[in-house]
């Protein structure tokens, strides 16, 4: 990690959480900007664009593995010039499809809950073991990795994250990624997919019963999302997702038990797949829901998102909601270090082993001085 000595300027800046962008880069290349053009960026009416010197690489053609052209990274910084449209929104339109698998998802994971007592410890801790590389695909994969950039990672680990994300099924990666960072973009009007004002349920599970509000469909078309369709790994899952949700998602967690231990073939595809599966779902959601509604907002009490312990820890590390928010760029989503955060201490150990490099993190001195000028006064180090 590199951090560049900005902090003056960054602490006393409304865009604090924009440049902490800059703190990527490499200080040899920051000494190179002309004085023109931080002039520019300085003067560019609070929606600023800076630089990412990234490396993506082509899992198809090796010949591929270029730097990319530099791209700006606002796709997911909050846009407050943006107005929701006067008048009535549409009719809500069911998608009584999703309805009926939600529920029918949902009673058979009860069921499974209901045979726990039975159920092998080896069968148990397969569950375990499930539940994290479905939870990781998520977190460090598909929310950290990319839809944020907080952190570069090996061709090896986002294969492994990309597999991991297909056996969670939430959607592809870029579609997850595309509407995440709309969520953050627009977040609480009528852009952001699981706007938390329309109740707890909405935000919850509540907007995937429906169809999308026509301007989430609208602002995430306008997205460029160049360095998701430069992403070999990711357009390979997307390609052939389908496939990739059947094998990871349900094949995988019910044979292991039934052909290694001889679990019964109902026990194994009711624990492990479906009871795992939606746990991990609602560990997801609550996310959006509870973390967008309940808990205290040290960084920016100007925005809905709070911090939730309970979010944090049933997500592992993503309760650190009001922060995140706040600097949505940090790998760690949080102050605290792997404080309820197995995500980060994950991450930091694939740094270890040599397989992630270059993780953003927000200098004290600019968490503090932005605690000062727009926290709720429950702020408490360490």
């Amino acid at each position: 990690m590199k951090l560049v000595g900005l902090d003056g300027i960054l602490s006393a800046s409304p865009n604090c959480i924009i440049f902490n962008e800059i703190r990527g880069l490499d200080t040899q290349k920051i000494k190179k900007i002309k004085p023109l053009d931080w002039g520019t960026c300085l003067l560019a009416s609070n929606q600023i664009a800076i630089i990412l010197y990234g490396c993506i690489v082509n899992k198809e053609s090796i010949t591929s593995m270029k730097e990319m052209a530099e791209t700006t990274i606002t796709e997911d910084v909050y846009d407050d010039a943006y107005e929701e449209k006067p008048g009535p929104r549409p009719p809500v339109q069911i998608v009584w499809r999703n309805v009926i698998l939600m529920s029918l998802l949902h009673l058979g994971a009860l069921y499974g809950l209901t045979i726990l007592p039975s159920v092998s410890s080896l069968t148990l801790i397969w569950t375990g073991v499930c539940f994290m590389v479905s939870a990781l695909g998520i977190t460090a994969g598909a929310h950290r990795l990319w839809s944020h950039r907080s952190y570069k990672a090996s061709l090896p680990l986002r294969i492994f994250l990309a597999t991991a994300n297909s056996m969670a099924f939430q959607n592809d990666i870029y579609e997850w990624a595309r509407d995440h960072r709309v969520h953050h973009k627009f977040s609480e009007t009528d852009a952001d997919p699981h706007n938390a004002h329309r109740g707890f349920f909405f935000a919850h599970i509540g907007w995937l019963l429906v169809r999308k509000h026509p301007e989430v469909i609208e602002k995430g078309r306008k997205l460029e999302l160049a360095d998701l369709k430069a992403d070999g790994v990711v357009m390979f899952q997307r390609r052939h997702y389908k496939l990739s949700v059947v094998v990871m998602c349900f094949l995988i967690p019910t044979f292991v038990p039934w052909f290694f231990w001889e679990e019964s073939l109902l026990t194994s595809y009711l624990v492990p797949c479906l009871l795992r599966y939606t746990v991990v779902l609602n560990a997801t959601w609550l996310v959006n829901s509870a973390a967008h509604m309940w808990g205290m907002r040290p960084y920016d009490h100007n925005i809905n998102p709070r911090e939730n312990k309970f979010v944090a820890f049933s997500a592992i590390g993503e309760g650190f909601h009001n922060y995140h928010h706040t600097f949505p760029h940090d790998y760690a989503t949080s102050e605290f270090g792997s404080r309820l955060n197995v995500t980060k201490a994950f991450i930091d150990l694939m740094c270890f082993f040599g397989l992630a490099k270059n993780c953003r993190r927000v200098t004290r001195e600019t968490i503090m001085a932005r605690v000062k000028r727009s926290g709720d006064g429950s702020h408490k180090s360490g």
